[in-house]
Formats: C-alpha cells, structure tokens, sequence
C-alpha cells in the first residue's frame, strides 16, 4: 500500500494518464509541483485551466486553435489547392518548423485502428470528405499519416474514397523510417519525404 496522502496519490495517478509518463516518472513530477512555489504552481494551473477554455477545434482543418478559423486556414497567402493530412495537431508544428509546405493542414485526431475499436467514424475524414465536395480549388491531398500499419491501413483507405473524386492523392516518400512517428522526423528527412511524395491515384507516377 502507497504511504503517500490520497491527495498526492491523485496527483500522482492524474500525471501516469499522460502519454509517455510511467509511475516514477509521474511521482517526480508531482512532488516537482508540490515543490514550486504559490505563484508558479497557480501560473501552471492556471495555463491548463485557460487552454482547456480556450481551444477548440478550427472549423475548416480541425486543428487545435483559439480563434476560428485557424491562423492557417485564414492565411491568403497559403495554397489552397493543397491540402495536406495528418494524424495529430503536433504533426501540424513539426511541417510549419521546416518553412517548406505552404499549403493547408486537415487534422484526423487519429487514425483506423480496428484491432483497438477505432472506427473511420472516430476520426474528422467525415469532415475532410465534406470539405473537400465543398472546395473544388484542392486539387491535391497529401496523405501524411505515421509509416505504421495504422497510418498505412488509413492512409490506403483514403486514397481508395478519394479516387472517384479527381482530387489527386499523394503519399509521403518512404524514405521516412518504417514505424517512425512523424513529430520525431528531423526536419531535413521530412521535407525530402514531402518533395519525393508518390502519387497514389491511379495510374499516376512520381510526384516530385
């Protein structure tokens, strides 16, 4: 049994949720906030607090943001023939960090996954296929999901519904590492991913 109070035992289980911390690595962090002082520990309370009120959901890509539309979607000088799709809102970042895409984002907050109950319904592709039947400029959809057997199985998926639409659907190079999480990708492998993308449209070559 735990000698700790119910209240750090809380804590301590409320941070284990996060992704990528285990229990020890939780007990550091809880008794790192219950060390700060007053002020800090209400400045990081508060942070979550106000992001939690303050985000949504842009309306248009579905990225995370605070006014909507995006700073993105409303930006005229973005491509809006091209539309680039990923599987999370940190994927976004890690293309806008390499200042080498100039086109749009479609967010999917996930990816098919069937082994672990998810559905296409669990995912915004509902949104991508209406905005794309609402925006004849896109002329090209880069399908930028992680080089796993999910983001495969995804990434097929949509080439497969997007085919009869004309929209040509394109596929990061497989140059990116088998299994590889796009956000962990250094800038320079990820911008000759996105230049050497292949087209997935039927009867279509290299797109360079």
């Amino acid at each position: 049994m735990s000698g700790y109070s119910p209240s750090i035992q809380n804590l301590i289980a409320q941070l284990s949720n996060l992704p990528g911390i285990g229990g020890k690595s939780a007990q550091r962090l809880a008794f790192h906030i219950l060390a700060m002082d007053e002020d800090k520990a209400k400045a990081l309370s508060d942070s979550i607090t106000s992001a939690r009120r303050s985000t949504r959901r842009c309306s248009v890509c579905q990225n995370f943001t605070d006014g909507d539309p995006c700073r993105i979607c409303s930006d005229p000088t973005r491509d809006k023939s091209t539309v680039l799709v990923v599987e999370t809102p940190r994927e976004v970042e890690s293309f806008e960090r390499m200042h080498e895409y100039k086109g749009l984002y479609h967010v999917l907050h996930g990816v098919f996954d069937p082994l672990n109950n998810k559905s296409i319904n669990d995912t915004t592709i509902p949104d991508l296929i209406k905005r794309l039947s609402e925006h004849s400029e896109i002329t090209e959809v880069i399908i930028a999901t992680n080089q796993n057997a999910e983001g495969n199985a995804t990434a097929l998926y949509l080439s497969r519904i997007l085919s009869p639409s004309g929209i040509k659907v394109s596929r990061l190079a497989s140059g990116l590492p088998m299994g590889s999480d796009i956000e962990f990708v250094d800038d320079l492998t990820l911008a000759n991913a996105l230049k050497g993308r292949i087209s997935l449209s039927e009867g279509a070559g290299n797109e360079a």
